[in-house]
């Protein structure tokens, strides 16, 4: 299957930036949200993504302004789908929201439409069980931020079909990315590392052995990890870390059990950079100032 146009369901984190990055590879892409105030400010991190690269000499003026030209807003799922190729789900990581969202595709995408999912940790087949033919569903986990992050984690669910294989595939490659495939299971590949490393490093600070600070420069120099681990889910969220490492206790049992200072920043809205305080603090545009203390 040729794919030639994109519907991106979700606006925030990850989804504004998925939607970029299949513009940027020449997609036409409908960006759906629920409301104008979130779909606007989707579309304003999209509009602030396109300036910092073009200051940086990344894009020409005339490039960020074809982006941008194929980039449509839509606030009605039903006008989003309806005509897409591929429809990729990027809601939040929570399994009764995408639910919904599956079987509201399933009424009005068109029935060879492939729906991919974004999610970080919920298995294919199940969300794939929420549609009348789960052939055509497949995992297409991008990485914070998508527009910089090469690697797109590709999952097959049990009924995942070859051709969806195939044509998510081709998709990613064109997007300029690297590909790793897994097997359907809680978490992947990447979900369990990270997680596995993140919980383990707050354990190391929640037990006074090192700073926050320092177990992220352990990582980066030591390790060579581009983030360190603490900087990394601050990053993508302690709220979605939190809810990954729930489900994946389910699956796996204790060694995934979030610590109590992940569960304390959470009830206490600290929830990393989208929140301005985590495990470290951030000013209005997002910079870190310092480490969140108290």
């Amino acid at each position: 299957m040729e794919v030639r146009s994109i519907c991106v369901i979700g606006a925030g984190v990850m989804g504004h930036g998925i939607a970029q990055v299949a513009a940027a590879a020449g997609y036409a892409v409908t960006v759906n949200e629920v409301d104008e105030g979130t779909l606007a400010r989707g579309m304003g991190q999209i509009e602030r993504s396109l300036k910092r690269l073009v200051a940086r000499g990344q894009l020409t003026e005339g490039q960020a302004e074809e982006i941008r030209g194929r980039i449509r807003p839509e606030t009605s799922l039903a006008a989003a789908a309806a005509e897409a190729d591929l429809i990729i789900e990027a809601v939040t990581e929570n399994l009764a929201v995408k639910e919904s969202v599956f079987r509201a595709v399933d009424q009005h995408a068109r029935p060879d439409a492939i729906i991919a999912s974004n999610t970080s940790q919920y298995s294919i087949t199940q969300l794939a069980s929420f549609v009348r033919s789960p052939g055509r569903v497949c995992g297409m986990h991008f990485f914070n931020p998508p527009v910089l992050m090469r690697l797109i984690e590709i999952i097959r669910g049990l009924q995942t079909s070859d051709e969806t294989y195939a044509t998510v595939v081709a998709v990613s490659r064109r997007m300029g990315k690297e590909i790793v495939t897994c097997r359907d299971s809680q978490g992947f590949i990447t979900s369990r590392l990270i997680s596995a490393l993140a919980l383990e490093a707050m354990r190391i600070v929640e037990e006074g052995l090192a700073s926050p600070e320092d177990v992220d420069r352990a990582c980066r120099l030591g390790l060579g990890h581009a983030m360190g681990p603490l900087e990394t889910v601050d990053l993508t969220g302690l709220d979605t870390a939190l809810a990954v490492s729930d489900e994946l206790v389910k699956a796996f049992g204790d060694r995934f059990r979030a610590p109590q200072t992940l569960r304390n920043l959470v009830r206490a809205g600290r929830i990393g950079q989208k929140a301005g305080r985590g495990i470290y603090a951030y000013d209005r545009d997002g910079k870190r100032i310092s480490r969140q203390e108290g």
